[in-house]
């Protein structure tokens, strides 16, 4: 159905039930039971019930964080805006223009209503629930009463169907088609190369790169203490935008019961826990696109052979309303395959003979609703395995879980072209470019080739995608465990065989979170970690993630510290001379952990950005037999370039008027109006687990990015037994009372008793409840 004979069938209902008389049912009802922290429980008899209280809370809470991402996805941004502002989309900051070009561009709304009709009732009726909650609160509210941020914006207004579709494919496509976003714009044929085609950027090569991460454990009955599952689930995520998450527990008596996160603007859940299961998700190493090398026709640089026809390139004039200026005009171009692209940097360039083409396993990916809501209905790992095999609508994570009887999973099923090695290998382009796919794993297919299009294996929910049941997966009853790193290592113990090099790398080098987690695993179950036992339970979880260990530091000092013994000082990048007695001093007594009250960790931080970049830092090279504690050992020919690297660092900070020995906590805060909050944890790409990424905001470091929602769960004989922490708070209006009490709670490493049964959520002494229907 389209999306305006969705909102017609929205009203219909309403109108049944005005004509229906005062007895009748209401089209949309909802309890709203917020506990400590904000957090809403949100019961209703139906699935219509359930996306209306959900979004009423939501706007509650996010209002202008949502309507700001709606103006986005319709590619609005510079009408009201001006072109020259910045956004984020697919984790990037990106002109408004160039997003604005890119959504009219590249958003298939017919596609997706058409795609949306294919779903369960259940999540359609959970979709358009949602909007109907979203619209009435913005009825409820007078305009006094709203966020200062969008009180008196022109742009915040009633959403659709429609907006909730283009939401859902931005998120879809966020590790794909979004991450090509400057490249789809910049394609042009050869007469109409312009410097936006030259600047177009080359992409990064894994997931931390993008900007993405998280840590996701999981334990079975072999290793806990009650013999039941244990999760944790540590996605590192934006703390700004709609990619921020969302607490809330969602219940339909007898079908639904389900709480944890969700991210801003998506019905149902992303990462939480049942009576049963709980389950996370960290980014996977799949590709989840190719690209296709075009041979043109010599005459005409927007047409091009496959098996020998000639086909024209699609072409469609794209218009941008500008605030305060005329309208801009571009053409984007596209073919079988989809958009053209170009990245000149690493030779995917348009020219007379060749041209470049994105194919996106995850557009037009509305399957990731029903699937995401079958993972929350879920009575095992098992049945979550099974589900997102047959939709496929996981779009770029690995699923971990746990369950009540002990067993964990990981899974790395997403939508990824079905692209075989032996393909990759067979329909190298004549270009050359094939060779991208084991330097930057950007794989290049011969396009003039249909037998070189992605594979179709029966049974799939889309044309060319891998089948869920040769994609990495396994069931175990001792630990499973994921920090961005391929499949290959998800048991420290049990390295899992090769599977295609689209999915990932095997046997290669692990970032340094993957291996300071399977330390900190193995250290626990040999209990040589210095905590009771040998076994796993929530609070050595908790204890395990919040050492706030920094595993390059424990890598790197003692070396670091002899070649500052030989010769205390170094030259900056800048050509001065700088003493490194006191730098070495600081390291010397730091204790090597990213906690608030660490003294001299962000003297590390800011070595370590400069050093991890140094080719040959390490002596001992990786082994493939001992991935966990290999490289290792500071190469000591290296030693100019390291001591170069930590003079930038003195300098920097001198700079900043920032003490070498500061508490760590004095300089990484959160902002939240006048206050500044401490923050523990430090960057993951220095192998810390509680990850967080900051950037210099005057003499502090401000997160932007890392720990996100943490959450710890097991099972008891009531009922799931989780603790939490959002650690940017429930709400983005610095008037709500939620807008910093979990940043505060978790400065001082304090997380939340979730209340889970009724009983629990009536026990809580914060309880407010509001009833809404219409």
């Amino acid at each position: 159905m389209s999306g305006k004979l969705s909102a017609l069938w929205g009203a219909a209902l309403v109108g049944l039930v005005l004509a229906g008389g005062a007895q009748a049912a209401p089209a949309y009802k909802a309890k709203i039971s917020r506990t400590a922290y904000g957090i809403p429980h949100v019961e209703a008899a139906d699935y219509r019930g359930i996306g209306y209280g959900q979004a009423y809370a939501f706007a509650q809470d996010n209002l202008c964080l949502l309507a700001d991402k709606v103006v986005t996805v319709n590619g609005e941004r510079s009408k009201y805006f001006g072109p020259d502002g910045a956004t984020t989309i697919a984790f990037a900051e990106t002109k408004n223009l160039e997003s604005d070009f890119f959504f009219h561009a590249n958003l298939d709304v017919a596609a997706l209503n058409t795609n949306f009709d294919k779903l369960s009732a259940d999540y359609r009726n959970m979709v358009l629930g949602y909007v109907a909650g979203y619209n009435r609160f913005l009825r409820d509210t007078p305009k006094a009463s709203l966020p200062a941020a969008c009180r008196d914006a022109v742009w915040l207004r009633p959403i659709t169907l429609d907006d909730m579709l283009r939401l859902n494919e931005e998120r879809m496509i966020q590790a794909s088609g979004g991450a090509w976003l400057r490249q789809v714009n910049a394609a042009a044929p050869p007469a109409l190369k312009t410097q936006a085609a030259l600047d177009a950027p080359g992409l990064p090569t894994e997931p931390e790169q993008f900007g993405l991460g998280s840590n996701g454990w999981a334990f079975g009955r072999d290793v806990t203490a009650n013999k039941s599952g244990v999760l944790l689930g540590n996605p590192h995520f934006p703390w700004e935008t709609t990619n921020r998450f969302y607490q809330v527990h969602l219940t339909i008596p007898g079908k639904l019961d389900v709480m944890g996160v969700t991210i801003g603007g998506a019905p149902g859940m992303s990462i939480g826990f049942n009576k049963d299961v709980a389950w996370t998700h960290t980014v996977s190493t799949d590709r989840h696109f190719t690209v296709f090398e075009l041979s043109l026709d010599p005459a005409d640089p927007t047409a091009y052979y496959v098996d020998g026809k000639r086909l024209t390139m699609a072409t469609k004039a794209v218009t941008v309303e500008v605030k305060d200026g005329p309208a801009q005009t571009r053409m984007a171009y596209s073919s079988i395959y989809g958009p053209m692209v170009v990245m000149p940097q690493v030779g995917v360039a348009w020219t007379a003979k060749t041209a470049y083409a994105l194919r996106d396993a995850n557009k037009n990916n509305v399957r990731s609703g029903d699937t995401w809501l079958g993972i929350a209905r879920a009575r095992s790992v098992g049945e979550i395995r099974a589900g997102i095999t047959k939709t496929l609508g996981i779009p770029w994570v690995n699923t971990i879980a746990s369950d009540r009887r002990g067993d964990v999973l990981y899974a790395d099923i997403t939508a990824t072209p079905n692209v075989t090695a032996e393909l990759s290998k067979t329909c190298a382009p004549p270009s050359g470019l094939g060779a991208l796919s084991a330097s930057a794993r950007i794989f290049v297919l011969d396009g003039a080739r249909s037998a070189c299009n992605w594979q179709v294996a029966a049974g799939t929910p889309s044309p060319g995608l891998m089948p869920g049941e040769v994609m990495p997966a396994q069931v175990r009853t001792d630990y499973v465990a994921n920090s961005n790193d391929s499949y290959w290592l998800a048991n420290g113990r049990a390295p899992m065989a090769a599977f295609p090099p689209i999915v990932g790398p095997a046997a290669n080098v692990q970032n340094l979170r993957t291996r300071s987690g399977l330390m900190e695993i193995e250290a626990r179950l040999a209990g040589t970690d210095g905590l009771p036992g040998k076994s796993i339970d929530p609070a050595a979880v908790w204890e395990m993630l919040y050492r706030n260990r920094n595993l390059a530091a424990d890598l790197a000092i003692p070396d670091l510290l002899k070649m500052c013994a030989e010769a205390p000082s170094g030259t900056s990048t800048a050509g001065k001379d700088v003493s490194l007695v006191d730098a070495c001093t600081v390291l010397a007594q730091w204790d090597r952990r990213m906690n608030v009250d660490s003294r001299g960790a962000h003297l590390f931080v800011e070595f370590w950005r400069k050093a991890d970049r140094i080719a040959g830092l390490w002596s001992t090279p990786f082994d493939a037999a001992d991935p966990v504690h290999t490289p290792n050992g500071l190469n000591t020919t290296a030693s100019s370039k390291l001591k170069t690297a930590l003079a930038d660092a003195v300098e920097l900070l001198a700079t900043k008027n920032v003490a070498l020995d500061a508490p760590w906590g004095e300089v990484q805060y959160a902002v939240r109006g006048d206050q500044k909050i401490p923050v523990h944890g430090g960057e993951g790409t220095a192998g810390v687990l509680n990850a967080q990424q900051s950037a210099w905001v005057g003499s502090g470091l401000v997160p932007f990015h890392g720990s996100s929602y943490i959450q710890v769960v097991t099972f008891g004989a009531k009922g799931p037994v989780a603790e939490a922490i959002l650690t940017y708070d429930q709400s983005t209006d610095p008037a709500s009372p939620h807008y910093a009490d979990q940043s505060k709670l978790h400065s001082k490493k304090g997380r939340v008793r979730l209340p889970f049964s009724a009983a629990e959520i009536a026990a809580d002494k914060a309880l407010k409840v509001t009833t809404i229907e219409e």
